[in-house]
């Protein structure tokens, strides 16, 4: 018979007394609770002391790890990660007493292994995440190929009630071009300040030279860069970059480089920047937090 721990250790760190009981004896697991191997975490639920917090939290609560806490688990990319699991549970049922702290969520949700599936896990995060972190998950999603477009599209069609329309439109929006979480918070201050004619991972070549830029628009020849220090902190980096800029510039783009404090903390400065590159009027309003 298996050992209690390596039980656990396939179920992702956690499991229930009746799934346990399926391939190892009562007398197991509480000698294995008896000696600190697991620890028990709610009615009926078991863990290993270093159980993942997430799927600890959803099994607790007899629900399944949700939203921001799935995007995490499908290797989705996140602009914040969550201070707490999200968990999902249905409709109608008590929230457990546990020592497992978790955001708690109340809905039927389609579910592998625990986790809610990576289609249901997109919606669920563009339904209640601002634009700039819904459209980066999003991206990131379709990037990586953890959903098919055609999949992820046909869910949002399919939905029905409170927020379907919002959800479709950024459904929409989404593209799996955008390389990194910064690119997509920087084209969602576009899409917010309705600035049009960008398109991700933009190619600029010719014999001599080849670039890729974050942002492009080809008839203004203006690109757009989400600048992250990490890749940027050498001095060959920096001779790279120089090189690069005066390439493109000497083949008539403008290149406008955005920190990660410029997209995060001064989405107006952006979009005014943007919009001024481009000939258009000054923003006469604040942009929208979409929600």
């Amino acid at each position: 018979m298996a050992e209690v721990g390596e039980v656990l250790a396939q179920r992702g760190g956690s499991a229930r007394f009746a799934d346990l009981r399926v391939v190892v004896s009562a007398r197991s697991i509480r000698n294995a609770l008896q000696t600190g191997q697991i620890r028990r975490v709610a009615k009926g639920v078991y863990a290993l002391p270093e159980a993942p917090d997430a799927l600890t939290a959803a099994r607790s609560q007899r629900g399944v790890v949700s939203h921001l806490s799935a995007a995490q688990h499908w290797g989705m990319q996140l602009i914040t990660p969550p201070p707490l699991p999200h968990v999902t549970v249905p409709r109608g049922q008590v929230q457990v007493a546990t020592g497992q702290k978790c955001v708690l969520h109340w809905s039927t949700a389609p579910s592998l292994d625990d986790v809610t599936t990576p289609v249901r896990t997109v919606l669920d995060c563009i339904r209640s995440l601002p634009l700039a972190e819904a459209l980066a998950i999003a991206d990131s999603a379709l990037h990586h190929r953890i959903v098919d477009a055609d999949d992820l599209f046909a869910a949002a069609a399919a939905l029905r009630g409170p927020h379907r329309l919002r959800i479709r439109n950024v459904v929409a929006l989404a593209d799996g071009r955008a390389e990194s979480v910064l690119e997509s918070a920087l084209r969602a201050i576009l899409i917010e300040a309705d600035i049009e004619g960008f398109e991700p991972q933009y190619a600029v070549r010719d014999r001599d030279f080849s670039a890729r830029l974050d942002l492009g628009h080809p008839a203004l020849k203006i690109a757009l860069e989400a600048e992250g220090f990490e890749f940027h902190g050498t001095r060959q980096s920096l001779v790279k970059d120089c090189r690069r800029h005066v390439n493109l510039s000497i083949r008539g783009w403008t290149l406008l480089r955005f920190s990660w404090e410029d997209v995060m903390y001064d989405r107006e400065w952006v979009a005014e920047v943007v919009a001024k590159a481009t000939g258009l009027p000054p923003l006469t309003k604040p942009l929208r937090l979409a929600a």
